[in-house]
């Protein structure tokens, strides 16, 4: 026997609701992605640009993977880079601290410069303090909460089989980059436990406390909350926002929500080009090329 019909009687006639437009009178792009609301802010300080993207065409071999790509970086914003597999975002993030350059046949045409100098005249240790890059699965060092954020305090590296120094001014120090990454009052207690014994949320807020402590001009993530649950990814956004003051932050992420809840700014990128640059905003609500406006509907990637 079938189920039995419930009727439900209504006093008036329904009542259509027109779809939402934009200005320009357009069905917004960004329907296809679910509600998404930005993550509250206090108004940025005046952005300050820290590195420049100028003409960057980034190779493995002789196949070329990023062409022609012009951006700023500017500290006081987060800039993320959108785009489907494949697109070239990863290689273009890991070029600004050159560790493309680890991957044999890797070539670069163009100009990356921090604070206007060109980042090939830096000596390549001094490149990665200051441009810290955090990667997709969190990778604690095999010792201590403590010694993890100390290890990137150079001046604090002892001979090699000893205990790292526990100086008062080496404590403030990485207690203040811990309380930066939003860890502290979760682990001031026990420093001394071991980090590979801290949640995933935890081991990479660690890693990000980690390249905090060498107090870096720009942070690049690269999908940092892939591998993690959406509390802790909520906890890490939060982070990101809060940090965009004190330091320039590079975001890689195939989450869309993610990229309008945290960006200042957005660069869509397809193909190894980048099609698209401006406000997180305009490239969500009122993207200006039709690749934009068919990857935010999810028409690919």
């Amino acid at each position: 026997m079938p189920p039995p019909v419930r009727r439900i009687a209504i006093d008036r006639d329904p009542r259509v609701v027109e779809p939402a437009t934009t200005p320009n009178g357009a069905p917004p792009a960004q329907r296809a992605i679910g509600t998404r609301q930005r993550l509250s802010r206090p108004p940025a300080v005046a952005a300050r640009e820290r590195m420049r993207i100028e003409s960057v065409w980034l190779a493995y071999g002789e196949n070329w993977v990023v062409r022609e790509v012009t951006l700023p970086v500017r500290q006081g914003e987060v800039l993320a880079l959108i785009g489907a597999s494949g697109s070239g975002k990863t290689t273009l993030l890991r070029s600004l601290n050159r560790l493309t350059e680890v991957t044999a046949g890797a070539a670069r045409a163009g100009h990356i410069t921090l604070d206007g100098q060109e980042i090939h005249e830096l000596e390549v240790n001094d490149l990665r303090r200051r441009v810290s890059m955090v990667f997709q699965q969190p990778n604690p060092f095999p010792m201590s909460i403590y010694d993890n954020v100390a290890y990137a305090l150079a001046e604090q590296r002892p001979p090699r089989g000893r205990r790292r120094s526990r100086s008062p001014e080496l404590e403030r120090a990485a207690a203040d980059a811990l309380r930066r990454a939003g860890l502290y009052d979760e682990v001031q207690g026990d420093l001394e436990r071991s980090a590979l014994k801290l949640s995933g949320g935890q081991q990479q807020r660690l890693c990000i406390a980690r390249a905090l402590a060498a107090d870096p001009e720009v942070l690049l993530l690269d999908e940092p909350c892939s591998a993690l649950d959406p509390i802790s990814t909520a906890t890490i956004e939060e982070l990101i926002v809060g940090l965009r003051d004190s330091v320039a932050i590079v975001i890689v992420t195939h989450n869309l929500q993610q990229a309008f809840r945290v960006a200042d700014h957005v660069a869509f990128m397809h193909l190894g080009e980048l099609v698209e640059y401006g406000s997180s905003e305009q490239v969500f609500d009122r993207p200006a090329q039709p690749r934009t406006r068919d990857y935010i509907s999810g028409a690919f990637g």
